[in-house]
């Protein structure tokens, strides 16, 4: 038992998941029904596992994620009340009402058994359909219910390096269902990659993320890296050089005192 709290050194497991929102614009009806007759949509925004169940009407949300999430704390815009929402068991998401668009904070809280430290993530909750330059950002709702759901969610992949043993045995325990390879469904729209073609190909209903999506994302997070470790040795070799001046202006300095 004692091994089971031993880190194993070397070895980095991920788990994909997919953070975001949908929302639909409200009826009339139902918007004077309720307690807040001037909100608008219907907002749902969750943490879910990247794979989608087959044939689901919502997108990811394959794998139950409670094995190693213990909690997920949405924090709303504070006009809402209780704007900082727990959610303790999965499905980890979050439903409301609202008018506005706003940003929220997700903190991802896992399992004791991790001994991992917690996750903060940024998602834009969004209300109004993608649109092209040029198009108004904000139609008339009669015209924005015509467009049905709004999807806004964003991959990405928690990695846990150097895992205790008993947490490493518990996520291979869990192996997250597999993206599929080829595109069955939409593609959803990510706004870092706009344009016609990537806005007409997230069109038709619920959008779901594929291995060649996860690949792609791979990618961008690699080249990133690559950027920043790039943009760090310009500093070095910019602070390397400033130090070279410091210690000439020093050694002038001192040149001149013994004059």
């Amino acid at each position: 038992m004692a091994n089971e709290r031993v880190r194993v050194r070397g070895v980095s497991i991920h788990r994909p998941i997919i953070y975001g929102n949908t929302a639909v614009v409200l009826t009339q009806k139902e918007r004077e029904s309720s307690p807040n007759p001037d909100h608008t949509h219907r907002w749902t925004v969750a943490v879910r596992s990247a794979a989608s169940a087959l044939d689901s009407d919502i997108v990811g949300g394959a794998d139950d994620l409670s094995y190693f999430i213990k909690r997920v704390t949405f924090k709303l815009h504070d006009t809402y009340p209780n704007p900082s929402r727990n959610v303790d068991k999965a499905p980890f998401e979050l439903t409301e009402t609202g008018w506005g668009e706003f940003e929220i904070g997700i903190r991802i809280t896992f399992v004791p058994e991790s001994g991992e430290k917690a996750i903060s993530l940024y998602h834009h909750l969004k209300l109004h359909p993608w649109a092209n330059p040029g198009e108004p950002e904000i139609p008339p709702l009669e015209q924005a219910i015509k467009f049905g759901p709004i999807h806004s969610w964003q991959y990405d992949e928690i990695v846990f390096n150097d895992p205790y043993q008993n947490f490493l045995n518990l996520l291979t325990q869990h192996p997250p269902t597999p993206l599929p390879k080829t595109k069955r469904k939409p593609v959803p729209f990510n706004p870092a990659n706009p344009g016609a073609a990537a806005l007409e190909a997230s069109k038709g209903g619920v959008p779901e993320f594929t291995a060649l999506m996860e690949k792609e994302e791979a990618d961008k997070l690699e080249d990133a890296r690559k950027a920043v470790l790039a943009e760090q040795e310009n500093w070095r070799e910019k602070l390397l050089e400033k130090e070279k001046e410091l210690e000439k202006l020093k050694a002038e300095l001192e040149a001149m005192q013994y004059q």
